[in-house]
């Protein structure tokens, strides 16, 4: 087979698949994870159910593909934030604000729960914890933030402090719990 075949079926291959993963996305967005459902996939981007099944066996399938990418996206996003110019600690709570703020939109309940035990959270969790480390580490030798607590305690602190942002109803509340955590980590005088 011609290798320009070859990369013309990929790149549709790739095209359907991310239009299947940006309508599950809005979908979610109009009406929740519960609410997504084949049928309603396949309308909305334009393709027959039976193409839509050669892609993905079920909706939990496409959610699974959908959150892999969300996931992805929010530590490329925290990534920036955190090569961006300024001090450690300016980075480390320009990270934190933006990893509670991914916190507060979370989706609850069982399927949101399932989505959350996948090997590529697992991954994600021990990548997002070793940016914080790092970032508290810096910060700490910089004589910024406290010295007494080993960094990686400090970024499991940090991380289970802040999941407390996904019940909160505002920015303004997210804003504080930042606040909060990051008072926790100035040095003892």
């Amino acid at each position: 087979m011609p290798k320009l075949w070859s990369e013309t079926i990929d790149a549709h291959r790739a095209a359907v698949r991310e239009a299947i993963l940006d309508t599950t996305a809005m979908l979610v967005s109009e009406g929740g994870l519960r609410s997504v459902t084949m049928s309603q996939i396949a309308e909305r981007t334009g393709i027959g159910r039976a193409t839509l099944y050669k892609y993905f066996s079920d909706v939990e399938a496409v959610l699974l593909a959908w959150h892999e990418r969300q996931v992805a996206g929010h530590l490329q996003q925290l990534a920036g934030i955190r090569d961006q110019d300024g001090t450690a600690v300016e980075r480390l709570t320009a990270v934190l604000e933006a990893y509670a703020g991914i916190a507060r939109q979370r989706h609850g309940g069982e399927l949101a729960a399932l989505l959350h035990q996948g090997e590529h959270v697992t991954h994600a969790e021990r990548h997002l914890h070793d940016m914080l480390q790092h970032l508290l580490a810096e910060a700490a030798g910089a004589g910024d933030l406290r010295s007494d607590v080993p960094p990686a305690e400090l970024a499991q602190y940090c991380l289970h402090a802040l999941t407390a942002a996904a019940a909160l109803t505002s920015q303004a509340a997210v804003t504080r719990l930042v606040v909060v955590t990051l008072d926790g980590l100035r040095p003892v005088p």
